[in-house]
């Protein structure tokens, strides 16, 4: 039996398009509803507040949380499909809003493997994709598991708290015995813990499925993380061996079928110092390795979301530039006294190619505020524009990072000050 297919419009009235509820109002779901605009659909947004990045710019709100069923029930009344800004909502709510023909997507048997860190490393191994070997720390024999696992390792390790967590909340990355031990003396929930991979970086393999069962991938991409958070993607992953990229591309398209998702679906893997993958996380929505789409791919993964729980046909993924950059925008620790308009009015004048996307959050630091995606040419860098061309990519990424810390701190990565142009 095959996923339920989205119910769209009336036939005798060929004005009508459909409506794609969203749990979630941040900017994955204020990203989304620019591409439903594109569209001519609605994207209504379940939002937490009318000031959500969301709840912002959409005409169809409904104010209430993921975990209340009946505001579920709400954003779902009268809606194609139902999917998701973030993995939150209850599995068991949802089940319910599928036995009253809801169409939910992806479906609560899937996303479980999202929210849920065990189950989701536990599946995957049944599948037999490789994962870090891992351990759970659930039970009453936590201590002992713990010391066995770190014993083995050489206390080389991570936990992770099994639900919940993001943006480097909810992990901690061990050396030695003690801090492990404080971690789980300290954290309240369910742990497991993991091998620390020995890793080359970190990929993201971006994917889209709809209930037909077609697939599209993009480009595998290059992920650098700080303080446990995407700062910078880079597409295509410079230097990635046509075969590795092939079966990342496969990887994750095999998941999706296995696991049955529906929507788009980011696969995070660890790439060895061999070359060989391992799975570190899964997303089962847009995704932050997937921002750079927007302006470097000719479908961007918001607009592939809505036409995948649509069941429309897919886009196109292919990249519309030999090398495309995304740099986040993060709070600075200090707020700038200049205006982010300010900020921005400069940017412009700097770095014209620059595209800039900002979310409608109030700055505080390390908060995901914007991005900014340079979008590489022949004309920008070193050589005819490559991946493979270290100074080329390099050239592009300097780029993207230096507008991207100007739009957070208005401080110039370079030292330029135009008051000393003469």
């Amino acid at each position: 039996m095959g996923e339920p297919r989205p119910v769209l419009r009336d036939s005798a009235d060929q004005r009508s398009m459909p409506t794609v509820a969203m749990v979630g109002g941040g900017q994955l779901a204020r990203m989304t509803q620019q591409a439903a605009i594109g569209l001519g659909q609605c994207l209504r947004v379940l939002a937490t507040s009318q000031d959500d990045p969301a709840a912002q710019v959409s005409p169809d709100v409904v104010v209430g949380s993921h975990t209340d069923l009946e505001a579920l029930r709400t954003a779902a009344r009268g809606a194609a499909a139902l999917t998701f800004d973030h993995e939150g909502a209850p599995v068991e709510h949802l089940r319910t809003l599928q036995d009253e023909g809801v169409v939910v997507l992806p479906p609560p048997q899937a996303l479980i493997y999202a929210q849920d860190k065990l189950r989701m490393r536990v599946r995957l191994a049944e599948l037999g994709v490789p994962v870090p070997d891992f351990a759970d720390l659930s039970g009453t024999d936590r201590d002992t598991v713990l010391a066995e696992f770190g014993a083995r390792h050489d206390w080389q390790v991570v936990l992770k708290t099994v639900r919940g967590g993001y943006d480097g909340r909810g992990v901690w990355v061990l050396d030695n015995e003690s801090d492990a031990r404080a971690v789980l003396a300290e954290v309240d929930g369910d742990l497991l813990v993991e091998q620390r991979v020995p890793m080359r970086r970190e990929l993201s393999a971006m994917i889209a499925r709809s209930p037909f069962g077609q697939g599209a991938a993009w480009p595998v991409v290059e992920t650098v993380q700080r303080h446990g958070q995407c700062a910078v993607a880079i597409a295509p992953a410079p230097g990635l061996d046509p075969s590795t990229a092939e079966a990342a591309e496969h990887l994750a398209l095999r998941l999706a079928a296995e696991l049955g998702v529906v929507g788009v679906m980011a696969v995070e893997l660890f790439e060895k110092e061999s070359g060989a993958l391992s799975v570190n996380e899964l997303a089962m929505r847009p995704h932050n390795s997937g921002h750079w789409t927007m302006d470097g791919a000719v479908t961007d993964q918001f607009e592939q979301h809505l036409r995948a729980v649509l069941d429309y046909p897919l886009g196109a993924t292919s990249a519309r530039a030999p090398v495309t950059v995304m740099a986040n925008i993060l709070g600075a620790e200090q707020t700038p006294t200049m205006t982010m308009d300010e900020r921005l009015h400069h940017l412009m004048a700097r770095i014209p190619e620059a595209r800039v996307h900002l979310y409608g959050k109030g700055e505080r630091p390390d908060r995901k505020i914007g991005h900014v995606n340079i979008v590489g040419t022949a004309g920008v860098g070193v050589g005819a524009g490559s991946p493979d061309d270290e100074d080329y990519v390099a050239a592009i990424r300097e780029r993207a990072e230096r507008a991207a810390t100007w739009m957070s701190t208005a401080v110039w990565t370079d030292g330029w000050d135009p008051h000393d142009e003469h």
